[in-house]
């Protein structure tokens, strides 16, 4: 009996022994249970926060886009205006050539004109000056003929008295 005694104190040991190291075991898988629930609980923080900042840059972005798009429209609808103006220019820069195109045969039709009265002009004085010398010679001859008359009219008033 002594020895049912021992071998029933052997098998409680054991099973205490067993019992221990299962608790051991239990514990220590309690343990990395925590700390991966401790390292999950870590991750899930963090990947809220990342969740919150991406969010958060995505409503900003969203906001930048719709800024973006009304700038878009505000710069096209300004495109199309100064787009306008140049054409407005456009047209405006080929009349004023053909303006200065018409104006400059105007004024080279001018010139011209300019040149052939001043050649006239100049013909008309040589022909003015040569007038001016027939006159002169024709006065001073008719000076000569009256002072010739004159003289021949004392003669004769003198010979009839």
């Amino acid at each position: 009996m002594k020895k049912v005694l021992l071998e029933m104190e052997d098998q409680k040991n054991s099973y205490e022994q067993k019992a221990k190291e299962s608790l051991q075991k239990v514990l220590e898988e309690k343990m990395n249970a925590e700390q991966q629930l401790q390292s999950t609980q870590r991750s899930l923080a963090l990947a809220e926060q990342k969740c919150e900042e991406w969010r958060s840059q995505y409503e900003a972005l969203k906001e930048d886009w719709r800024t973006l798009g009304t700038q878009h429209r505000e710069l096209e609808s300004q495109l199309h205006v100064l787009q306008s103006k140049l054409q407005g220019a456009d047209s405006r820069d080929l009349q004023m050539n053909q303006a200065l195109r018409f104006l400059e045969n105007e004024h080279q039709e001018l010139q011209a004109k300019i040149e052939c009265l001043q050649g006239d002009r100049d013909l008309c004085s040589l022909d003015t000056q040569d007038l001016q010398g027939l006159l002169q010679n024709q006065s001073l001859q008719l000076q000569e003929q009256e002072k010739l008359l004159t003289k021949k009219g004392q003669q004769i008033y003198y010979h009839k008295f």
